[in-house]
């Protein structure tokens, strides 16, 4: 197909599919259609990105687009520069189409809390009661499902990239912690935020991950040269053992019990027995994991990231950054001159904070701030850093292939109590498992008329699956498998199911080629 057609499908798509609110902002017609005609009439052959339509998250920096993280208090906002990950795209020859709506600053996991109004799943939104799209990347995984961009770029802090791909049909990636540039990022949480690709194949996720995969000096928290190189030696020992992806038959399958509670949706956990079933029809074999701090991992998720949060979004006051609320500076004051200046800046922040924020925002950094008191960090923060700690070392515990990372751990040493990653009880190696298969969200997508009159904090038991992945920094993938519950109304309505795959840190590839697998599988067994 050529740019233009695509370009031009692409378009027909946005204009139908207007009311789901996926984008904030569209690049002009003729501006996409003349991009197109100049990939077409150069006549040698480009990269697999050349020509191709992908939208972008609008907490993430453009030149040519506004940047207003779905806040009001970023209404004005207009960035003079390209984030890496955008400026990278360009360089392969991809057409930036806009900027997808998201629940504000990244906060969400509906993609509700947004100023430009929420975002709507494509699959049975004409119901009375349409469906949560999931967030915070809600936007973007709609772009792709109903094709309005052939791939798309979010942000995943605690699930935010496989949450709505899970809701939607689509394929989320959350690449390992620090392989894609941040610079640019409208930062939520530092230590959590991560740059993800939406996209309809595992294939064209790959070629989009291929394009950003890179060491960016901008960034601080981009992995240096030095490590990637030993990421990649780690993954060509592993591409040379029996586990590989080269031999996809002989992959040790973990399943996690303690990501099946009781509360998990009949549909759920059907599909999730008929996803291990397909695995294992394809050689694979399965074996039970303990990750004994999976149900602390969430509370501990929602106290860092505030924590983080609170002091990220200090700077949007109405005078280093955001939109100034009108009206005076002040009313009034305490006595003395000291005073007088402390409640003139506090009424103007006030206000200021008060107007740009929505309510979702204001509640986590009330959170984070009460978190990070002094009253409360010893028992709150530093009780969350540890349990982070406590999550990666079970992590490391149960995968064959140690963490790259803590490659200066000997084998078998103890940490905690714990015995380091790939080794059993005994010492010995070989008894870990290669990835872990797990449901993307406890549930099918809830109706939106129902989040309005659910307690917000309901909301937070969405990430518990995505959430240990995200505190740890691990590659992870959701890939929509058929509803295996047929016999349901709800199985009806929602054809599909988000499946997890998640891997060591530095296992991407593994984490797509088992996703790959699973995706041929399902094709081949609908022909």
């Amino acid at each position: 197909m050529s740019s233009l057609r695509h370009v031009q499908r692409c378009l027909a798509n946005a204009q139908a599919h207007h009311g789901l609110n996926a984008f904030i902002s569209l690049a002009d017609r003729s501006f996409l259609e003349a991009a197109a005609q100049k990939v077409d009439s150069i006549r040698e052959p480009g990269g697999p990105l050349n020509g191709k339509l992908i939208a972008v998250k609008d907490n993430i920096c453009t030149s040519d687009f506004p940047t207003t993280a779905a806040s009001y208090i970023l209404k004005n906002f207009n960035s003079s520069y390209d984030a890496t990950v955008v400026r990278r795209l360009r360089e392969s020859g991809a057409i930036i189409t806009g900027k997808t709506n998201l629940d504000e600053f990244g906060m969400g996991s509906h993609s509700t809390f947004s100023h430009f109004g929420s975002v709507k799943n494509p699959h049975n939104h004409h119901a009375q009661q349409p469906p949560s799209a999931g967030g915070s990347s809600g936007g973007s995984a709609v772009a792709v499902a109903t094709s309005q961009c052939w791939a798309s770029l979010g942000t995943d802090t605690g699930g935010s990239v496989r949450l709505p791909a899970a809701y939607t049909g689509t394929i989320g990636f959350k690449p390992s912690y620090g392989l894609l540039s941040r610079h640019g990022v409208l930062a939520y949480a530092n230590s959590l935020d991560t740059v993800g690709i939406l996209a309809r194949t595992v294939s064209t996720t790959r070629s989009v991950f291929a394009a950003l995969n890179a060491h960016d000096p901008k960034d601080p928290t981009s992995l240096p040269p030095s490590t990637r190189s030993r990421i990649a030696a780690t993954t060509t020992t592993t591409a040379s053992s029996s586990s590989s992806a080269q031999s996809p038959r002989s992959l040790r399958i973990g399943i996690p019990t303690h990501y099946n509670p009781t509360e998990l949706s009949p549909s759920i956990r059907t599909t999730w027995h008929a996803t291990l079933a397909r695995l294992h029809a394809l050689g694979h074999t399965l074996h039970a994991v303990s990750l004994p701090s999976t149900p602390a991992a969430l509370a501990a998720y929602y106290v860092l990231a505030p924590a983080e949060a609170s002091s990220n979004l200090a700077k949007y006051d109405g005078v280093r950054y955001g939109t100034r609320a009108a009206g005076p500076d002040a009313r009034g004051g305490a006595p003395g001159a000291e005073g007088q200046r402390g409640a003139e800046a506090e009424v103007l922040y006030a206000r200021t904070r008060g107007e740009g924020f929505g309510p979702e925002v204001k509640r986590r950094i009330v959170l984070g701030a009460y978190g990070l008191s002094k009253g409360a960090r010893g028992n709150y923060f530093l009780q969350a850093q540890r349990v982070r700690r406590r999550v990666q070392e079970e992590f490391d515990t149960v995968f064959r292939v140690g963490n790259p990372l803590r490659m200066g751990v000997g084998p078998g040493e103890l940490h905690g109590g714990l015995q380091t990653a790939g080794q059993g009880k005994d010492g010995r190696e070989g008894e870990g498992v290669d990835v872990l298969v797990c449901p993307t969200a406890p549930g099918l997508p809830p109706a939106l008329d129902t989040l309005r009159e659910r307690n917000p904090v309901d909301a937070y038991t969405n990430d518990v699956f995505t959430v240990p992945a995200s505190l740890v920094g691990l590659p992870a993938v959701s890939v929509p498998v058929p509803n295996a519950d047929n016999s349901s109304a709800e199985g009806e309505a929602f054809p599909f199911v988000g499946m997890q795959i998640i891997g060591q840190f530095g296992s991407d590839d593994l984490v797509l080629d088992v996703a790959q697998a699973l995706e041929e599988q399902i094709v081949n067994d609908r022909a």
